[in-house]
């Protein structure tokens, strides 16, 4: 049983820390490039502190939805954890990628209303398992703030200014 328990955690923790990964590896091209051009608020963080931000977060998601499946939570809570792991995931390839900066704000206003529900129906479960989502409830709405901000000073899909030769 303890290892099925062991290799349990590490699927649910590896799972979201891995896809994030991924994400950040296909995203990195235009966050050192055309997000770079935007304007942003004096508040933006470093971009170095993302990176172990997110790597933080989803091992503590994963670790979260380990201990709800253990406890037997059942289809609810783990579905609406793995509904707003997919829209976690896609927001960064809507923004980055798409740069379309209007559908990443609904995609992260969906994800906050999807993550409340989800750490509601985590306390019913396991109450410390709800506890260690609300720092990535914190951050997601710092993220849907700063992808606001961006959005009302750049428009819906902004496109960097190219410099012509002459």
């Amino acid at each position: 049983m303890g290892n099925v328990v062991s290799l349990s955690l590490a699927a649910a923790v590896g799972g979201p820390l891995t896809a994030g990964m991924v994400v950040g590896m296909v995203i990195a091209p235009d966050v050192l490039g055309w997000y770079q051009k935007l304007k942003k608020p004096t508040w933006e963080p470093p971009n170095w502190l993302f990176g172990p931000m997110w790597s933080l977060l989803y091992c503590m998601m994963g670790v979260a939805s380990h201990r709800v499946w253990l406890a037997g939570g059942g289809p609810l809570p783990l579905t609406l954890y793995g509904v707003q792991l997919l829209l976690n995931l896609a927001w960064s390839p809507l923004f980055f990628k798409s740069h379309n900066l209007k559908l990443a704000a609904i995609d992260i206003t969906a994800l906050l209303g999807v993550l409340g529900a989800t750490i509601y129906e985590f306390s019913k479960v396991d109450k410390f398992a709800a506890q260690l989502l609300l720092p990535y409830l914190a951050w997601t709405t710092f993220a849907a703030a700063l992808n606001y901000n961006i959005l009302s000073q750049n428009g819906p899909k902004p496109e960097p200014i190219v410099k012509k030769e002459l």
